[in-house]
């Protein structure tokens, strides 16, 4: 099978099982413990989170250890908004966040915080303007992802966060779940306070992510129990999956964005372009490893199943959304074309994935539609 649903998960890079084997093997011991082998698992943790740190260019910033993306966007929403409501109770976000994001908010809405969430242009493009017009006084977080999950947007996170700091005491949050690994993610370069990285995308183990704030910045809990994580996230923490996210963190860190997804991106565009019946929803400037495809008047579903007999895996729109038969929310915001919205599908790429296998999703997406236009 070719794998094209790098964004949804990827395949454990083997270097970080055998990293993640070893450090159960002989540091299974509690880090919270007092004994010898507690503090030895300790220092090994403490170790793997300022790698973390330093990856990021966030060095005497701070790490909570999470259980994936999900879990840290909850803690970045919910608990810096608890930890900073005596200066405000307003918080910016997108209409095209991921739920976790936006699940948070709306929980936010029920207890008295005010939330305003950014409209997107046709690409899913946030505007400068609006967050300047929306930027208050009591506005106390800010929170816009890097990249977008399902067309791969790019925001421009860096002007964001120099129009908050200039304008507003909001912590800026960014979800970098799906930049880090293909984009340079620096906090310094960004200017963000908080940023959320999961392993799972990044050839990392499910079931492991990171918040990683900036100095002096500290969410409440929004759990509870023996104050592990400096208080702020109870429970026993996995050392073995610190050290396993430090390094899949190591080993898909680049400087600039990945140029042979760029090139794959580039060739796919290309090819659809000559295919009435296909639109492109993914901006030419977005992220080089996702490309989001639209067919007319068939369902995504349809193309799925076709590829995947080719062979082929692919997804229609995000993993939390394709069990869903309805148009995903970033799909309808956008202001997709009803004859399109019901056959978005995502082509995602990652490591291990060749140039030749692009050639041969390009071959394949011609015999499907050669197939679409003789009726199947």
């Amino acid at each position: 099978m070719i794998y094209f649903d790098n964004s949804a998960t990827t395949q454990p890079d083997e270097s970080v099982l055998e990293s993640f084997i070893a450090a159960n093997i002989k540091y299974y011991a509690n880090p919270a413990s007092i004994h010898v082998m507690g503090r030895e698992a300790e220092a090994l943790l403490n170790r793997s989170k300022k790698q973390m740190l330093s990856i990021v260019d966030n060095e005497d910033g701070e790490a909570i250890l999470t259980s994936g993306g999900t879990e840290s966007n909850n803690l970045a929403i919910l608990g810096l908004s608890e930890a900073y409501k005596s200066r405000g109770n307003h918080i910016i976000t997108t209409q095209i966040e991921h739920p976790s994001i936006l699940n948070a908010c709306r929980q936010l809405e029920q207890t008295g915080f005010d939330v305003e969430y950014l409209a997107v242009d046709e690409q899913g493009r946030i505007s400068i303007e609006e967050l300047t017009a929306k930027l208050k006084k009591e506005t106390i977080l800010v929170s816009i992802m890097h990249v977008n999950n399902e067309i791969g947007t790019i925001q421009p996170i860096r002007q964001c966060a120099e129009l908050i700091k200039r304008n507003s005491r909001a912590i800026f949050h960014s979800d970098c779940v799906q930049s880090f690994g293909k984009l340079p993610v620096s906090m310094e370069e960004l200017g963000v306070d908080a940023i959320t990285i999961s392993a799972h995308k990044v050839n990392g183990l499910k079931n492991s992510g990171v918040l990683l704030l900036k100095k002096g910045i500290k969410p409440s809990p929004i759990n509870f129990g023996g104050g592990q994580e400096n208080g702020i996230r109870s429970g026993t923490v996995s050392v073995p999956n610190a050290v396993a996210m430090a390094k899949a963190m190591r080993i898909s860190s680049v400087k600039e964005e990945r140029t042979n997804f760029r090139e794959w991106r580039n060739m796919l565009v290309e090819a659809c372009g000559t295919i009435e019946k296909v639109q492109v929803l993914s901006p030419l400037d977005g992220a080089p490893h996702i490309v989001s495809l639209a067919f007319k008047s068939i369902k995504g579903e349809v193309a799925v199943n076709y590829f995947q007999e080719q062979g082929i895996i692919i997804s229609t729109s995000s993993a939390c959304s394709s069990k869903n038969k309805k148009a995903s929310h970033v799909i309808e915001t956008i202001g997709l074309d009803n004859k399109f919205k019901n056959g978005v599908i995502r082509v995602s790429f990652g490591n291990t994935n060749t140039k030749e296998q692009v050639k041969e999703f390009i071959d394949v997406l011609h015999r499907f539609m050669e197939l679409i236009e003789k009726g199947m």
